[in-house]
């Protein structure tokens, strides 16, 4: 077990609107989760599988582009494109990343980046599996914020290393 403390606590929590509308704060940012109409959702954001392709689309995409930058590489512009799949609850899910480069890249260059979008610390994440610990808190009870970890842009940075 890892001895690293946790980093920055998301809250999220129902808004009272619709049947599973809820809020996440992070930060000083706040994002509306919810699922489709069909699904009985209100339809306002997107839905949880949703935000782990949006997590790992832009985590490849920040990834690539400190990458570029460190090279001085005539990387212009990143898109990911994140489709996700599984057959039922028990499949192994699938993520699939499509990136798009645009500059004058070598084909060296280009698989190099490749590389390293597979580095990326989301894309570890994933690949690796996680543990997830769930605690039911005792009413009324505020949970303390635990201290900071290695941030995002530490773990990217470490993806980057030569």
């Amino acid at each position: 077990m890892s001895t690293k403390p946790f980093g920055e606590t998301i809250s999220v929590a129902e808004t009272g609107l619709g049947r599973y509308q809820v809020e996440a704060r992070v930060a000083n940012a706040a994002i509306l989760i919810d699922e489709p109409v069909a699904a009985g959702g209100l339809g306002s954001g997107p839905n949880p599988y949703d935000l782990l392709g949006a997590a790992l689309g832009s985590c490849k995409a920040m990834t690539i582009r400190l990458y570029a930058n460190r090279k001085n590489w005539p990387l212009t512009r990143v898109q990911v494109d994140v489709r996700h799949r599984r057959a039922d609850l028990n499949a192994r899910d699938v993520f699939e990343a499509d990136i798009h480069l645009e500059g004058d890249l070598s084909a060296e260059q280009r698989s190099r980046i490749l590389e390293i979008a597979e580095r990326c610390p989301v894309h570890l994440t994933l690949t690796r599996g996680a543990d997830v610990r769930t605690v039911l808190l005792p009413v009324k009870a505020v949970p303390a914020r635990p201290a900071d970890g290695p941030s995002h842009m530490d773990c990217m940075n470490e993806a980057c290393a030569d």
